[in-house]
């Protein structure tokens, strides 16, 4: 089994560690993907600055393939953030640089590479929303992250989405039982197969029109020390749908109750696990570091 990450890269600084993480909701899907086991590759845009340098040399370091990524004259995104008694507090962001500005097109070739795959996955951050129609029959399932921001919820933005993708996830630590209900109803209603809701403590919920399932988080013990909360939904997310690959899901196949149970319970234990790890996927460096080896 294959799984591909397309869109978006960034590097993560964390000013009250002075260290940079490679990252990025694309970036991370792929690399969790590899370290389950599967295939992996990143298909995106990197900039031809030191932290682009950074971000591809990482990657690549995760057995994560990127030879059908393109290097674009331009600055990486970088968001800024600190830790706060183990949660992340965003604190602003360039905008996601060359890697957003200018995306990815999807021509005949890219196509070809990409129809290897059993799953794509992409996300608000990779202004690829464009090219989900030619995703549409080619083959792989396609898993897209709505994040948790509103600007991503309206009838339209959903109409550009839902029709192509076989599981959405949306972050709805914020809303109630009940909104969060409310709001994978909609999504399925306007054409995902499956969507996920995760809830931080509050666990995660499945919908696929027919049945909802919901799941309790796995807590954090006394035990261990948590590090921080950068790249649990994506890990959550990646170890979802590991598990329905496993359980047979595709195309043509939707997963059972029994299936989506078992994956709502991986995913918990992903995103357990990667509450221990630095940034999405560690690999840090000190902040401003330069990179002297070439693209």
């Amino acid at each position: 089994m294959r799984v591909l990450g397309f869109g978006d890269n960034i590097v993560d600084r964390f000013v009250d560690r002075g260290i940079d993480y490679p990252g990025g909701n694309s970036v991370n899907v792929a690399v969790y993907a590899r370290r389950l086991g599967l295939e992996a590759a990143y298909l995106g845009v990197f900039g031809d600055d030191g932290l682009g340098r950074f971000l591809r040399e990482s990657v690549v370091a995760q057995d994560v393939a990127v030879d059908h990524c393109v290097v674009r004259t331009g600055e990486t995104g970088l968001s800024t953030l600190r830790v706060d008694d183990g949660d992340r507090v965003f604190l602003g962001w360039n905008g996601g640089g060359v890697t957003v500005r200018e995306p990815l097109a999807l021509d005949s070739e890219l196509l070809a590479y990409v129809a290897s795959f059993d799953l794509v996955h992409s996300s608000v951050y990779s202004r690829s929303e464009s090219e989900l129609p030619k995703l549409g029959g080619l083959g792989p399932l396609l898993s897209f992250d709505l994040s948790s921001d509103d600007e991503f919820r309206t009838p339209a933005y959903l109409d550009r989405v839902c029709p192509y993708a076989d599981l959405v996830l949306l972050s709805c630590s914020h809303l109630d039982e009940t909104a969060t209900q409310a709001l994978l109803a909609e999504v399925v209603e306007r054409g995902a197969r499956l969507a996920l809701a995760t809830r931080g403590v509050d666990g995660a919920i499945a919908h696929d029109g027919r049945t909802t399932v919901a799941a309790p988080a796995r807590r954090v013990g006394a035990a261990r020390a948590l590090v921080d909360t950068m790249g649990c939904g994506d890990a959550f997310l990646t170890g979802f749908a590991v598990s329905l690959l496993r359980g047979g899901w595709s195309p043509g196949t939707p997963p059972e109750r029994h299936l989506i149970e078992r994956a709502l319970h991986d995913g918990a234990g992903t995103a357990h696990a990667q509450c221990f790890v630095e940034g999405a996927f560690g690999h840090g460096r000190p902040s401003g570091q330069p990179v002297v080896s070439s693209m």
